[in-house]
């Protein structure tokens, strides 16, 4: 279908009518002209704004079936647009029974008394007939929707050609101004039904030759075409009828038209109208969300019949809707929930369009061009107003609704089926925080951790990846990391298997950590360049964690895997990143994982250094993951004050000033076997190492690895930087620039105030010349001046330059500092 028969007939068809024809001269009496102009300005700014980022989205996209749930699937993801798409299908569903509803009350009101009760059965056999007109496809419903739109155009002839027989300027003058008593959202809530519906030819996007093109033409078009029906109705209402009379007449409009048989012909083809349009949009929803296989329930409603899919299915469970809605009769409980379902689904259009473009992808290229983001957003708060001020009870039911199938999705759908939005969203803010960082100035409590993980071993990379992400506590960044030695086009592929293996490894574990594959001719030389170029702007790794002796086999004789693995290290360390080295295999870790987080304990060997705090900001935040919450931090200090070392009254002060939950015990540690005696039953042990040119030692100076094998699961730790583990917010890059930049202004300051009394000595030197008797006076107090005022210059001059060094931007030292 084109756009005329696609788009605009069903969009204008619905909005055209009910409310126009038996509720809008109520609106206008009720309110008086002048307060239902700003009514309907209000009410359609919705339809306006949503219009164009409608417009927007499909032009951006090739809109398949599904109108509103597609574009909002595509834009949001799949968890949105299926909350949303269920939702609308619904609602239209039960459309389809309000409006054939309103057709039998309309005409078993004019047939013989006899006819009460008969309403059900003529909304039954309504809904049935509509059902055959849906069910033969969408070109007999279009042909079935032209007659209604013949019949509606009469109707509206019949009214404005009475209207303008009828119309009396003083009456339009008295019916301007508002009654005493306007319940002003009362009155926009029973008008807003009005210019809903402007979205049922996006329904039909599937049976469209050019979407792209019909949804934004036809759909503005109708709204176009629906505002100046409206505002020339409520016009010619209060030009031809007293305020009184269409307050207490709902059926004014009869007594307004030349003929009224014809405005009764168009209220019926009014409710038939809205309710074929309705029957053509919901089954295409329901398909369109069943062939994306959302819900395992519907996917039988995907199949379709014929060459353009026409979704009898759908249809039928559509059907089976109106016609439940029909048999409960009583529906003013959930008629308000559905207004509030097309409220809902037209705010997510616009903040699927503001999102869209807020995210400022490269693939964002719509052809409409008249349209602006912030348009879009102020749709969506629009949307969110109108379902405060009409039922917010009603609205927050169906944000209740939405939000359940949302959850459901969220926790039971398959991995992602398309491409959305969220991608260049996430990316974009990424952007602006990164460069947000890179403005602002670094502190020590700002440290977080960002692990590189090195494993060749599949098998001890489970232990290792699962180690590393308690060690970040959900705070930090875990990249696991390997490297292929060689060269030629065959390494490609192994780099492509390595990394499928390390993705497999990392998903295996469950942790959220990233893969990295490498190819490197020499592996020092790639090491090197992976420790200098990882991260992104100021995110850069500042830990390596890797097993014991793994993957460093020596390259010659002279060589051992001790000595390439310090060397190594070394590497690591000179690049400015702390050493984490795990001793343990997947046996060991799989029998920590039976023990209860509770009965854990972690040992801590403090010897109050650069290591110990690490080693105790580590600890934290392994206590603060699932796995380790309500374990045990054990600090293990020496019993004797030799060599420097705390004794544990201060180091549990130390750990209460930090805010850090830990016990610190005093243990005799003075020979290499203590590790030994005190944590042979720890669930990890931490202690500090250190490296001596080749060889790695303990703090005893024994081997690192005679310290290691005794134990369990053990971490050796040696830190590149000292944490300021009591570090405050006035410390810090920002406070020193602060500071360098007021002692700065203080000296400034300063100069100028010696400056002018040094003028001002001068000045009086100049006049009192001939005064013998004070000369001396006025030249000592000169040459005082001159002297607070050189010794003034050369601070300004030094705080001048302490602020160039903090960093401190020049425009800020003002324009004098160069001087």
């Amino acid at each position: 279908m084109g756009t005329f028969a696609g788009v605009f007939t069903p969009s204008v068809l619905t909005i055209l009518g009910i409310i126009l024809f038996l509720r809008l001269g109520y609106v206008v009496g009720a309110a008086g002209l002048g307060v239902m102009l700003l009514i309907l300005v209000c009410a359609n700014l919705i339809s306006v704004l949503t219009s164009l980022s409608l417009s927007a989205v499909a032009t951006n996209l090739h809109v398949k079936k599904g109108g509103d749930y597609y574009l909002i699937s595509r834009t949001l993801g799949q968890e949105f647009g299926g909350a949303i798409g269920v939702v609308l299908f619904l609602a239209q569903s039960v459309s389809v029974g309000f409006y054939c509803i309103g057709f039998a009350e309309v005409l078993t009101s004019m047939l013989p008394s006899g006819a009460d009760g008969a309403e059900p059965l003529v909304a039954a056999i309504a809904v049935a007939a509509l059902f055959g007109f849906a069910w033969l496809g969408a070109d007999w419903a279009t042909r079935f929707q032209y007659i209604i739109m013949v019949v509606l155009a009469l109707a509206l002839v019949s009214f404005f050609w009475g209207g303008v027989q009828r119309f009396d300027a003083e009456l339009i003058a008295r019916n301007w101004s508002p009654p005493v008593d306007v319940d002003f959202w009362l009155l926009f809530a029973i008008f807003f039904p009005a210019v809903t519906g402007f979205t049922q030819g996006v329904s039909m996007s599937g049976d469209l030759r050019d979407p792209g093109r019909s949804i934004p033409h036809g759909t503005l078009s109708a709204v176009g075409l629906s505002i100046l029906v409206y505002l020339a109705a409520a016009v010619v209402f209060a030009g031809a009828l007293p305020a009184e009379v269409l307050r207490a007449d709902y059926t004014a409009m009869q007594q307004v038209a030349d003929w009224a048989p014809l405005i009764i012909a168009g209220v019926l083809a009014a409710t038939l109208s809205s309710a074929m349009a309705s029957f053509m949009g919901a089954p295409r929803i329901l398909q369109s969300i069943a062939q994306d296989r959302l819900f395992t329930v519907l996917i039988p409603f995907a199949k379709g019949t014929g060459p353009q899919e026409n979704p009898r299915r759908a249809l039928v469970l559509a059907a089976a809707v109106a016609m439940l809605t029909v048999g409960l009769g009583e529906l003013d409980l959930v008629a308000p929930v559905v207004s509030m379902c097309f409220l809902i689904s037209y705010g997510l259009i616009n903040y699927a369009t503001w999102f869209e473009a807020r995210a400022a992808s490269p693939f964002f290229r719509p052809a409409f061009r008249f349209f602006h983001p912030k348009l879009s957003l102020a749709g969506a708060l629009c949307c969110l107003v109108a379902m405060l001020a009409i039922d917010p009870v009603a609205g927050a039911v169906a944000l209740g609704v939405l939000a359940l199938i949302y959850r459901y999705l969220k926790a039971k759908a398959p991995l992602p089926r398309w491409a959305d939005g969220r991608r260049a969203y996430h990316t974009r803010r990424i952007r602006q925080h990164l460069l947000a960082m890179h403005d602002a100035a670094e502190s020590p409590r700002d440290w977080r951790p960002n692990i590189l993980l090195f494993s060749d071993s599949s098998h001890r990379r489970q232990p290792l990846l699962k180690l590393a992400a308690s060690l970040e506590g959900r705070s930090g960044f875990v990249t696991a990391v390997k490297l292929l030695q060689g060269q030629g086009l065959r390494l490609r592929h192994a780099r492509e298997d390595a990394e499928q293996m390390l993705a497999a490894d990392i998903r295996e574990a469950g942790v959220d950590a990233w893969a990295r594959v490498l190819t490197v001719q020499d592996f020092d030389t790639g090491l090197r360049a992976l420790l200098q170029g990882a991260g992104i702007g100021p995110l850069k790794p500042n830990l390596v964690l890797l097993n014991w002796l793994e993957h460093h086999r020596p390259q010659s004789v002279e060589e051992t895997a001790t000595r390439v693995f310090a060397q190594r290290l070394w590497t690591a360390f000179h690049e400015e990143c702390s050493l984490l080295i795990f001793n343990g295999d997947q046996e060991q870790w799989a029998r920590l994982e039976e023990v209860e987080p509770e009965q854990r304990r972690i040992d801590l060997w403090w010897w109050d250094d650069a290591s110990s705090h690490l080693m105790l900001m580590l600890g934290h935040l392994m206590l603060r993951t699932p796995e380790w919450s309500g374990a045990r931090l054990r600090i293990l200090v020496a019993a004797s004050t030799e060599d420097g070392l705390e004794t544990p009254e201060t180091v549990q002060h130390f750990v209460e000033q930090v805010r850090i939950e830990a016990e610190a015990v005093m243990i005799d540690h003075s020979d290499a076997g203590a590790a030994v005696r005190y944590s042979s039953d720890a669930s990890l042990v931490l202690l500090p190492f250190r490296l001596h040119r080749d060889t790695l030692l303990d703090r005893y100076g024994q081997p690192l690895e005679s310290a290691l094998s005794p134990l369990g699961l053990s971490l050796a730790v040696m830190a590149s930087e000292d944490l300021d583990l009591e570090a405050e917010p006035e410390e810090g890059e920002a406070a020193e620039r602060a500071r360098a930049l007021d002692a700065w202004v203080d000296a400034a300051r300063l100069v100028e105030l010696t400056a002018d009394d040094l003028a001002q000595a001068e000045a009086a030197l100049a006049a009192d010349a001939d005064a013998s008797d004070q000369i001396d006076e006025l030249e000592q107090r000169v040459t005082q001046a001159r002297r607070r005022a050189l010794k003034a210059r050369a601070r300004a001059e030094s705080a001048c330059q302490a602020a160039q060094q903090a960093g401190v931007p020049a425009e800020l030292l003002g324009a004098d500092h160069q001087a």
